[in-house]
């Protein structure tokens, strides 16, 4: 009795065997396609929010880069001066941006126009577009850009340098 008793074990245990890898394999495909979809989902989340927060930045008014400011008080004290260092960086852009002067020592209220000079350093055209940002933040609110350069995108020719003004208060 023992002998023929062995010998089906192994072969019952093959076919389980085989079943169980086709199930485990159905499982990896479903998982794999699962995984797929969130990968697309979050592809597809992260390229809609750059518009999206556009948006929500548009009609909440916050970080309003594109348009100047409004000027509420045009008195000039002359009784003290305020001394801006201005600076430049770039990120992954092969320009040349600096200012003209790093330094302007100006009174409160009273309007100054600061000159950035821009080059282009490549062979080819290519457009990019400024974004100011104040240190310390707390200045923030009382530097007013009437006119900028970063209102807009700018593009520079293969070569070309350009002196962009900033009107300021």
């Amino acid at each position: 009795m023992s002998g023929p008793g062995p010998t089906l074990e192994p072969a019952a245990a093959g076919a389980s065997s085989s079943g169980s890898r086709g199930v485990r394999q159905l499982a990896n495909r479903r998982m794999i396609t699962r995984l797929g979809f969130i990968v697309l989902g979050m592809f597809g989340f992260g390229y809609a929010l750059v518009p999206l927060y556009n948006q929500i930045c548009e009609v909440t008014g916050l970080r309003n880069l594109l348009q100047p400011d409004v000027v509420t008080n045009t008195q000039v004290d002359l009784a003290r001066t305020v001394r801006i260092e201005f600076d430049s960086n770039l990120r992954n852009l092969p320009w040349t941006f600096k200012p003209v002067g790093p330094v302007a020592d100006v009174h409160p209220g009273q309007l100054h126009q600061m000159v950035y000079e821009v080059s282009n350093n490549t062979d080819r055209a290519m457009t990019g577009q400024a974004i100011p940002s104040y240190a310390p933040r707390s200045a923030a609110p009382y530097f007013k850009k009437l006119d900028c350069f970063c209102f807009e995108k700018q593009t520079l020719q293969a070569g070309e340098v350009r002196k962009m003004p900033v009107v300021f208060v």
